[in-house]
Order: C-alpha cells, then sequence, then structure tokens
C-alpha cells in the first residue's frame, strides 16, 4: 500500500508507469464526469468515477484483487480505508474472475487511513481493503478509482 497527494506524485517514489497512470486518468478531469466506466487504455488500464455515501466500517466488506493494481484518488469528502497486509484477509467468499475480485468479511492486523480530497491511495494486487467507510457519520463522497493491470516483474 502506497498513500500521498496527488499534487506531490514525485515524492511518493511510484513507478514511472503508476504516474503515467494517474496523469493521464487526471487529464480527463474525472471531478467533472459523471460515475461510469472510463477505458484509457481498453482493459490494460482504465478508472471508475464513483459518487455514493459512505456506510458505518461494519456494514462493508474487504475486497482483494489479483489482476489490477488499484489506484484509488479521493475527489471530494472525506473517508476512511481499512486495509491489512497480503495474506491478511479472512472469510472470504467466490472468486469473481470477471470482474477481477473477492469480498472477504475480515483481516487480521488491520489498520485504518483516511482521506481527504487531493489524497490517493494505491493497493497491489493481494493487499485487502475496505473503502468508502464513514469517519463519524455517513456522507457523500466522490473518488476515481483507476485499474491498472499488474504485470509480474521478471
Amino acid at each position: 500500500m502506497i498513500t500521498g497527494n496527488i499534487q506531490h506524485l514525485q515524492a511518493a517514489g511510484l513507478s514511472p508507469s503508476l504516474i503515467a497512470a494517474i496523469d493521464r486518468a487526471l487529464s480527463l478531469a474525472p471531478a467533472k464526469l459523471e460515475p461510469g466506466r472510463y477505458e484509457l487504455q481498453g482493459d490494460r488500464l482504465f478508472m471508475n468515477v464513483m459518487q455514493f455515501v459512505t456506510q458505518r466500517p461494519e456494514e462493508k466488506q474487504a475486497e482483494l484483487h489479483r489482476r489490477y493494481i488499484d489506484i484509488q484518488i479521493l475527489l471530494a469528502g472525506e473517508e476512511q480505508i481499512y486495509y491489512g497486509a497480503n495474506g491478511s484477509a479472512r472469510e472470504c467468499g467466490d472468486w469473481h474472475e470477471s470482474d477481477d475480485y473477492q469480498l472477504c468479511h475480515t483481516m487480521t492486523e488491520e489498520q485504518c487511513l483516511t482521506l481527504t480530497a487531493g489524497e490517493f491511495v494505491i493497493f497491489m494486487p493481494g493487499e485487502p481493503h475496505k473503502p468508502g467507510c464513514s469517519l463519524t457519520a455517513p456522507q457523500e463522497i466522490k473518488k476515481v478509482v483507476i485499474k491498472l493491470e499488474f504485470a509480474e516483474p521478471g
């Protein structure tokens, strides 16, 4: 997991491919777009613009991905994201291959991160995360989730 502010991408130590994916998505001004999927490079790189009301953490499940790196940028509002280390997800449901996700009820040694507008978090495949959680009360947020196909090194 990597976190930072979109105004300081270089300071986050991101790879050139991650910076290029973020720059490409932000060039489309996702804050002004309607919610939905926007292809940037076919299935290899796309983004989902989302607008929804956060929920209490106990109402949500963690998610896992295998094929894509998840780059989440908060555009408006505040949200908490609970997360765990690779391999920490427990009580997981069926794998949804075509949509690249699996939902899990718990994570061992769960941690929490608060995002405000302009901040991002990157989850690598296998890192469980539970986004869209409210801080104290539910609130509407807008975010963009950039999906970059993961290529194993080597």
